[in-house]
């Protein structure tokens, strides 16, 4: 059961952190902010662990493993998207950038890993990727010379960020192949504070304003996306290919959009509806056709 709800709810579940992002950037540093919610989830994980029973990695080497890929996957990546978006990158600029990441991981997947990336699926991946700029192209034909010059050090945080959570994957893959995921994911958390704090000190002001709002977001952060959707990527990746599980990530887009308009009252054009198709096609196309 879980093997074929989990790649329906990792990209519904994951697609609101760009929501989330949006609503710190009102109240709080959101570097800050991840601390926090890397703090939250780590605990909540580790108590789970210990109260369940669950097996901790034996060796100094695995734990270390689990910490650094936890770096990638969090702190490098989340830092970095959220610390762009707070810095002027439009949240259709900072999709698209996160959307690349499954061309960067197809391309790269047969050399690290030696998954073979067979015609179809790199169509598949084609069609994906012309559908998410079809959902965005609205919002970024809107932009001016001058403000793409503006975001010129953001936008390259951003691809940093999407080139992080590549590595991450990759990482996850080939050191994290077994283990218990509970306390595996526990252990990320703990990575990603001792890599997010420094970061938060160095290029942040450190504040968060505790209103209703901000506890809500909390809360959503914490068990919906670190620990719900995180546990579902982990779970995607343990069983499957990365390129794959990647793949997934071009359902953000789409799905984002589709939350801002119900919640922010953007439009949804034509193009942006088709586009939305031709993504949900391709991640299909890429999903099913061996290599």
């Amino acid at each position: 059961m879980l093997a074929r709800l989990a790649p329906i709810l990792f990209p519904i579940i994951w697609s609101t952190g760009w929501i989330v992002a949006r609503y710190t950037v009102d109240f709080a540093d959101p570097l800050a902010f991840l601390c926090v919610r890397y703090a939250g989830a780590g605990v909540a994980l580790g108590a789970f662990a210990f109260a369940s029973g669950a097996r901790w990695p034996r060796s100094g080497m695995d734990w270390i493993h689990a910490c650094v890929s936890g770096v990638l996957l969090h702190a490098v990546y989340l830092g970095g998207v959220w610390w762009a978006i707070e810095h002027g990158v439009p949240a259709s600029v900072s999709a698209l950038i996160a959307a690349s990441q499954p061309i960067m991981t197809a391309f790269l997947a047969p050399a690290l890993v030696g998954e073979r990336i067979g015609l179809a699926r790199w169509a598949g991946v084609f069609l994906g990727f012309v559908g998410i700029c079809l959902v965005l192209a609205p919002k970024l034909i809107g932009l001016d010379a001058a403000q793409l010059k503006a975001a010129l050090l953001p936008i390259g945080v951003n691809f940093v960020a999407m080139i992080g959570v590549t590595a991450g994957t990759f990482y996850q893959k080939r050191y994290i192949h077994s283990g218990d995921l509970r306390t595996v994911a526990a252990l990320q958390y703990v990575g990603a504070l001792a890599a997010g704090l420094p970061a938060a000190y160095a290029f942040g002001d450190f504040h968060i304003d505790w209103t209703p709002t901000a506890w809500a977001v909390l809360a959503w952060s914490v068990l919906a996306l670190s620990i719900g959707a995180i546990a579902l990527l982990l779970y995607l990746i343990r069983r499957g290919e990365v390129s794959r599980s990647a793949q997934l990530i071009f359902l953000v887009p789409p799905l984002s959009a589709l939350q801002a308009h119900f919640l922010f009252g953007e439009n949804l054009g034509p193009v942006q509806i088709a586009g939305m198709a031709l993504t949900v096609c391709g991640v299909a196309m890429a999903a099913r056709t061996k290599a």
